[in-house]
C-alpha cells in the first residue's frame, strides 16, 4: 500500500508549471519603439532629465535612434513626433 502510493505521487505534475504545449518566447535583443517606458521625469531648477528604460536621458540626447526634443513634468517628447507619458494605463482609465 505504501509503495503504490509513492509511485503515484511520482506521476503527479505540478500544478504551477506551463502546458507541455506552451511555448516560451524570449524578448529580443533589439528593441522597438513601442517598448520606451517613461519611468520617471526629474526636474531640477532649468535642468531636465527622463529616466526611460531605467536610463537616464536629457533633452538633445538619442533613445533608439529618436532624439528627445522636450521634457514636462508627465511626459517626454520624441523628435519622431511621438510623446510618452507617465502612467499611460492609470490616466487613461483616470476619466471613467
Amino acid at each position: 500500500m505504501l509503495l503504490a502510493t509513492s509511485t503515484q505521487a511520482e506521476t503527479l505534475r505540478d500544478p504551477t508549471r506551463p502546458g507541455y504545449g506552451a511555448l516560451v518566447i524570449e524578448a529580443s535583443a533589439s528593441s522597438h519603439s513601442s517598448d520606451l517606458i517613461l519611468n520617471s521625469v526629474i526636474k531640477a531648477g532649468s535642468a531636465s532629465h527622463a529616466v526611460i528604460n531605467n536610463e537616464i536621458f536629457e533633452i538633445g540626447d538619442r533613445v533608439q535612434g529618436v532624439n528627445i526634443t522636450a521634457i514636462e513634468i508627465h511626459s517626454v517628447s520624441l523628435s519622431d513626433g511621438r510623446k510618452l507619458t507617465m502612467f499611460q494605463a492609470i490616466t487613461e482609465s483616470k476619466g471613467n
